[in-house]
């Protein structure tokens, strides 16, 4: 449709699925299988995102097999044994107590990929970051559709890239992006996990604002 326009309803509809988004954990998932016509949507929502020159620099691997998620599982043992130790006395111990990943429990595995371009990109001669930041508006895109579809995702970032790329045999120029997990769930909580468990408080809008310059 040429020009379309949205009404302030849209708006509010856009506006609650954003606020209610949320990092779904492993122990959140129910066991229903999510059909393949829901999963091919909320790709479809990740190749409509805005991507620098056009380039669409994404690539999803669906993991399915359960030995390959295991090994998944067993980078992300090693890696969050490792991570757990930049925090001290009660973070730590709060950190100990979180579930990060429901890479066995979700339905639904995604490997998200940024596949640069061979050819010169229209826009990142000087920014050549812009193709990741593509891949990630791709990944809020289908994080925003699988909650206005009341599927849950959490975005796994606890995982050695090197590991995941040798467990998907990944082509060399294939740079690791994400890990997703989808699913239905128990219930979406109120408010983000984090924030519900006192881990770090929400920012006010105007902390984060600055005119003209810093």
């Amino acid at each position: 449709m040429s020009n379309q326009q949205f009404s302030e309803l849209d708006r509010q509809q856009l506006e609650a699925i954003m606020r209610a988004r949320r990092d779904v954990r492993g122990n959140r998932f129910s066991d229903q299988p999510v059909p393949p016509a829901a999963i091919e949507k909320i790709l479809e929502a990740a190749s409509i995102a805005p991507s620098v020159g056009f380039s669409q620099p994404w690539e999803f691997v669906m993991v399915e097999n359960k030995s390959t998620r295991q090994k998944i599982v067993d980078s992300f043992n090693q890696t969050n044994n490792i991570a757990k130790q930049q925090f001290k006395d009660e973070k730590q111990a709060l950190y100990a107590k979180l579930k990060l990943e429901g890479i066995q429990e979700a339905p639904v595995n995604i490997a998200v990929f940024y596949r640069p371009s061979k050819l010169p990109v229209l826009g990142q001669s000087s920014m050549k970051e812009t193709g990741r930041y593509s891949v990630v508006c791709a990944i809020q895109n289908m994080w925003l559709m699988a909650r206005a579809m009341n599927i849950g995702l959490g975005w796994v970032s606890i995982l050695d890239p090197n590991d995941v790329k040798s467990v998907l045999n990944a082509p060399e120029d294939a740079e690791f992006i994400a890990y997703l997990c989808l699913g239905y769930v128990e219930e979406f909580l109120e408010q983000p996990e984090l924030e519900m468990v006192g881990w770090e408080e929400r920012k006010p809008l105007e902390s984060c604002v600055l005119m003209d310059s810093y």
